[in-house]
């Protein structure tokens, strides 16, 4: 039988080739293995496992605990399969439930009104010709974000090769968990972008830029912090964001709009969006049905609809 540190190891390698990055988990399975070797522990037990989540740390303590103790939930179920010793720590042991911060869900006036600020964010007098495109590439930044349902980190790494503007498709590479997959587009997305990358293509002419399809005046790829200033400076113009406000609407928001516009559409239309969720699971890459199920709960519209059709079946029936 396998010793402990290498059926983590064992573990950690045929998870990360499905395409899981386990970032945390990784370190800290090992660091729970080493912590079972120095109690001459040759099986997980449940007393271990727990003296070990729960171990002082400067995060907070139930956080902390919940998420190291789901850790080694995992890995015991896996090798339980092999080690008939082994104690799974129960599901319920050390409850914790994540708080998810409220999503805003824009308006159509407002991603409107969003979108024209790009265009008028003001520019360095000194570095007006260098930063001419920077307006027009947060413009379609933005606006992607609003129509496609793409995470920020997935519209920063598309490349002019991922865009196919004929077939209206875009190519998303080593997105979450490392899968790629393909997102269509309409064909009046397809003409703003096209309109961008001839713009690209003109303000770069002569000189050295990246593949990116979003650079930085620089010709490099935009900086995350460097997009999110100009979203809080856009938000507070257009009113969205107080003037001195540390919180408030988010960039990511973008894609909850998107999420929940689109179930709202398909319950107006008739189309069985319990049937078709799986579909904008798999449009806006998660990998399980319920992380997306999430936003029925996000829109106060989604919910009307959703009692409007409950009502209309217990009406139909005799």
């Amino acid at each position: 039988m396998n010793t402990l540190r290498q059926a983590v190891q064992e573990y950690l390698a045929m998870r990360r080739s499905l395409g899981f990055k386990l970032q945390s988990t990784g370190p800290a399975l090992l660091d729970f293995v080493g912590f079972l070797e120095q109690h001459r522990a040759s099986f997980i037990t449940l007393r271990l496992a727990l003296a070990w989540a729960k171990q002082p740390s400067g995060g907070q303590p139930d956080t902390r605990a919940a998420q190291r103790l789901s850790f080694v939930r995992v890995f015991a179920r896996y090798r339980s399969a092999t080690d008939p010793r082994t104690q799974i720590p129960p599901a319920g042991l050390l409850p914790y439930r994540p708080k998810r911060a409220r999503p805003y869900l824009y308006s159509d006036k407002e991603i409107q009104q969003l979108l024209r600020a790009t265009l008028h964010m003001p520019l360095s007098p000194r570095h007006r010709k260098r930063c001419a495109l920077l307006p027009r590439v947060y413009y379609c930044l933005f606006g992607l974000l609003s129509v496609s349902g793409l995470r920020l980190g997935e519209a920063r790494n598309l490349e002019l090769q991922d865009v196919d503007l004929k077939a209206r498709v875009l190519t998303i590479r080593g997105a979450k968990f490392g899968k790629d997959r393909l997102v269509p587009l309409h064909v009046s997305t397809c003409k703003v972008l096209a309109d961008y990358i001839a713009r690209r293509k003109r303000h770069w002419t002569g000189r050295p830029v990246s593949s990116y399809l979003f650079v930085s005046s620089w010709g490099n790829r935009l900086d995350s912090g460097q997009i999110h200033r100009a979203f809080y400076a856009a938000s507070r113009q257009i009113g969205v964001r107080g003037a001195n406000d540390s919180h408030g609407p988010r960039l990511h928001d973008l894609r909850h709009r998107f999420a929940t516009t689109t179930l709202v559409n398909w319950y107006r239309s008739d189309q069985e969006p319990e049937r078709r969720l799986p579909l904008l699971s798999a449009f806006l890459g998660h990998v399980h049905v319920s992380d997306t199920q999430w936003y029925l709960n996000a829109s106060p519209e989604l919910m009307r609809e959703a009692m409007s059709r409950l009502e209309r079946h217990w009406e139909q029936r005799p």
